[in-house]
């Protein structure tokens, strides 16, 4: 079944606060197969946000997570994030559109800081695949 296509526009409730902690920072830079002693946040450490906003989406509008592919990911900074920062992030569906019975589905998450000034936005395509012939039956 299709993604309703009246989502595009539609923004979400702010993910819960997240605080960026030396302890967060090192265990992603761990999984992502580097190392981090301080200083400068890994570039795409922001996915961490933008995943949950991203989680709560799917389950909101009952969109199987098993039928997702994540396929491109861009980040534009305001500001350098940083420890101690306490972070949400607030997606919004930034386009829809159909492609041989899949959907791909466009979302821009606006990060934001505990003043609520954005520090990044990250955009996201995700590809909502369709069911397969044994699906469907």
């Amino acid at each position: 079944m299709p993604v309703d296509s009246s989502l595009v526009g539609r923004a979400y409730p702010a993910s819960r606060p997240y605080t960026v902690t030396d302890e967060r920072v090192r265990a992603f830079a761990e999984a992502t197969g580097g190392t981090w002693s301080g200083g400068a946040l890994p570039a795409t450490f922001p996915i961490v946000l933008a995943f949950d906003a991203m989680f709560d989406f799917l389950d909101a509008e009952g969109v199987a997570l098993h039928r997702i592919v994540h396929g491109e990911q861009k980040f534009a900074y305001a500001r350098p994030l940083a420890v101690g920062d306490v972070l949400s992030a607030t997606l919004s569906v930034a386009g829809l559109r159909q492609i041989a019975g899949n959907d791909i589905i466009t979302t821009s998450s606006e990060i934001t800081d505990a003043d609520g000034a954005v520090v990044c936005t990250a955009t996201a395509t995700l590809v909502h695949r369709a069911p397969g012939e044994e699906e469907q039956a």
